[in-house]
């Protein structure tokens, strides 16, 4: 038989959708030490908003490789907070804290906004209002693409070009693109940012997951290789780095395809 839900417990504060837990779900009956743990990984993910702001500050004060080296810092952290709030289950021991939505905002920053602050102060835009045309793509798709509510999909894939302006920013520097190429990346990258192909997500997708973290976190070393050997990159290190953007690209590529194909056999079978 079907049990009755316990009461709500007193003092209960209603979740980000205006549920109130119940006893079972209340804060307070987990450790102290993890919740002041989950409060902590809240404030390891606000840190790169922090980190956003240096990224400018360095940028405008026209230091691009310390703007670039920040810039690694907030991937690693963005990398690892999905995989701590887990851990320490800050879903249930701050319940009435939207995390989501707060990475949602840091990611803005770090990803989109700071990296076209970057691009505009190096001077990888053009004059006038083309170049402000071009700095207004990515902040717009992005803009469009964080309130999706399917942006990431519920098997952990990101839909559309998932808004890696800071990718694009980093090879810009680092292996001196010019103006030409910059513009043909930031306008087809923000087509793609409407176009449903279903990008890895590598901390969670879950086909070859393993593989997947273990190339993205040789694809940050390379990152601060190519940094450290700025501005003469060595060939090696370029081709390492390249190849697990082109490995990333054609893994989303083949699992769209994969994933399509599979969908249109269901379908038909089950006509």
């Amino acid at each position: 038989m079907r049990k009755n839900p316990a009461p709500p417990s007193a003092g209960a504060v209603p979740d980000p959708a205006g549920r109130v837990p119940d006893a079972a779900s209340t804060p307070d009956r987990f450790p102290l030490r993890l919740r002041l743990a989950g409060a902590a990984v809240h404030l390891y993910t606000a840190s790169g908003s922090v980190l956003a702001l240096l990224i400018v500050v360095a940028a405008l004060e026209g230091d691009a490789v310390t703007a670039l080296w920040l810039g690694l810092a907030t991937l690693v952290i963005d990398g690892t907070d999905g995989m701590l709030a887990r851990r320490f289950r800050v879903k249930q021991t701050i319940p009435w804290f939207d995390g989501a939505r707060m990475d949602d905002i840091v990611d803005y920053l770090t990803y989109v906004f700071a990296p076209v602050v970057l691009l505009w102060t190096t001077e990888r835009l053009p004059e006038g209002l083309g170049g402000w045309v071009l700095a207004a793509l990515p902040l717009l798709a992005s803009c469009y693409q964080f309130c999706r509510i399917d942006a990431k999909t519920s098997d952990h894939f990101f839909l559309g070009f998932p808004s890696y302006w800071n990718v694009v920013a980093f090879y810009v520097i680092v292996l001196d693109v010019g103006r030409t190429g910059v513009a043909i990346a930031l306008v087809v990258l923000t087509v793609l940012v409407f176009v449903p192909v279903r990008y890895v997500y590598p901390s969670r997708t879950r086909l070859l997951r393993g593989l997947n973290l273990a190339l993205a976190a040789l694809w940050l070393v390379t990152y601060a290789v190519l940094l450290a050997q700025y501005p003469d990159p060595h060939p090696v290190v370029v081709v390492l780095s390249m190849g697990y953007v082109v490995y990333y690209i054609g893994l989303s590529l083949y699992l769209t395809v994969a994933g399509a194909t599979r969908r249109r056999l269901a379908s038909r079978q089950g006509a």
